[in-house]
């Protein structure tokens, strides 16, 4: 494994090697799955989604995980994302956490071209944006779309993890783990995070899924 120089360097290495799609999360109809992973990105691209407000040109949220659910059409789309977060501090936890607190503006997910003309897969040569199910032709500038819905998971120090689990109430969108459970080579097989993941689904919601 190459050298990494932070904790943040240390869970996109991982990260990395995630799939397409958050692992186990309950599936949808195979024709309504349309998850991309938009960060952290192959290493030798340089251009990856974001999050921000609409007006701002400067504010951005750069997720350490962010996966990106195209669903709609192509009239009007729109995504839901799951986003992934390593706090190496609480005050870092209390400033991440307000970056996605229940809020009446709109969040906004910004697709850079270079991204969507790019394959997601080293081996398949599709561009991105034939698999969001939702352009339908090459696109010429970047995508922005509105954000659906929103589900975050934290991965935390183990002494904040512990202080957090006793002491506090997550939101409803928000899911927390220790970071080694995180950054652990075999974090996709692991049955207790794929258990969390699939918590995570609108899906976990309804009696009867459609």
């Amino acid at each position: 494994m190459k050298h990494v120089r932070s904790l943040d360097a240390l869970v996109r290495h991982r990260l990395r090697s995630w799939p397409q799609r958050p692992p186990g999360l309950i599936r949808r109809a195979p024709e309504r799955e349309r998850w991309l992973r938009a960060r952290p990105g192959i290493e030798s691209e340089t251009c990856h989604p974001f999050l921000k407000l609409p007006g701002s040109n400067r504010l951005r949220t750069l997720p350490d995980g962010l996966w990106l659910h195209f669903a709609g059409t192509p009239v009007e789309p729109f995504v839901d994302i799951f986003a992934i977060e390593a706090c190496g501090s609480l005050q870092n936890l209390l400033d991440k956490r307000s970056r996605f607190a229940p809020s009446t503006n709109s969040l906004l997910a910004v697709c850079p071209l270079p991204w969507l003309l790019a394959p997601a897969l080293p081996d398949d040569p599709t561009p991105r944006w034939r698999l969001t199910g939702v352009v339908l032709s090459s696109p010429v500038v970047p995508l922005v779309l509105p954000v659906r819905d929103v589900r975050v998971m934290y991965g935390l120090k183990q002494r904040h993890y512990n202080g957090f689990a006793k002491t506090q109430i997550p939101h409803p969108h928000e899911y927390f783990v220790p970071m080694e459970a995180l950054v652990a080579e075999d974090a996709v097989q692991n049955p207790a995070m794929q258990a969390l993941f699939s918590r995570a689904s609108a899906n976990a919601n309804f009696l009867n899924a459609i």
